[in-house]
C-alpha cells in the first residue's frame, strides 16, 4: 500500500472519529515464545502513529522490541449497521522514557472525566519513573463501516453474486 492510499483509507470520516475518540484497541504481536497475541490496550492516535504505553517491565515490550511487525484493530458497534473498524498493519518502535508520557495521559482522558484525570495524572506519576513508549508506524490500512456499506471486497462480490442468483 503506498502513501497515498493509506492516507485515503486514514482520512476516511469515520476512520478520523475512532483513531480520535475509541477506548480501546486490540493490539496483535508475537510473543517471546513467538506465538501470537491479541490484547485490549488503551492507545492515542497522533496523527501519524498510534502510540501506546505502558510498563518498561510489560511482556510486550521485549516481544514488540524483537519483533516490530504488529497489527492493531480500533473497532466499535455492538450490531451490524454499528460496526466499524479501522484495521492497520505497522513497524513498532519501543522508546524507554523518562516519566509518563503525553500520549498516556491523552489516550486516558477518553475515559475519564477532567476530575479523574487529575487523580488518575497525580497517580501515575508517583507509580512510573519511566515508561515504555510503543509507537507503531502504519503502512496498510483498512476503514471498514458495514451499515454504509463499506466492507471487505470478498464481501461485497458474495453480495453481489447472491443479489444475482436471486434476481435471476
Amino acid at each position: 500500500m503506498n502513501r497515498q492510499e493509506l492516507d485515503r483509507e486514514l482520512e476516511q470520516a469515520g476512520a478520523e472519529e475512532l483513531l480520535a475518540s475509541a477506548q480501546l484497541a486490540r493490539l496483535a504481536y508475537n510473543g517471546p515464545d513467538g506465538l501470537p497475541r491479541v490484547i485490549p490496550i488503551g492507545f492515542h492516535w497522533n496523527g501519524e502513529q498510534v502510540v501506546i504505553c505502558t510498563a518498561t517491565t510489560a511482556p510486550k515490550v521485549r516481544a514488540v522490541s524483537s519483533r516490530p511487525e504488529v497489527a492493531v484493530t480500533i473497532d466499535v458497534g455492538s450490531t451490524p449497521s454499528e460496526a466499524k473498524s479501522v484495521l492497520l498493519r505497522g513497524i513498532a518502535t519501543v522508546d524507554i522514557v523518562d516519566g509518563v508520557p503525553d500520549e498516556y495521559l491523552a489516550g486516558s482522558r477518553k475515559t475519564l472525566d477532567p476530575e479523574q484525570a487529575e487523580a488518575f495524572e497525580r497517580s501515575v506519576r508517583t507509580m512510573y519513573d519511566q515508561m515504555a513508549r510503543i509507537s507503531i508506524e502504519p503502512y496498510w490500512a483498512r476503514f471498514y463501516d458495514f451499515g454504509a456499506g463499506r466492507f471487505p471486497a470478498f464481501l461485497s462480490t458474495l453480495a453481489s453474486e447472491a443479489a444475482a442468483r436471486a434476481s435471476g
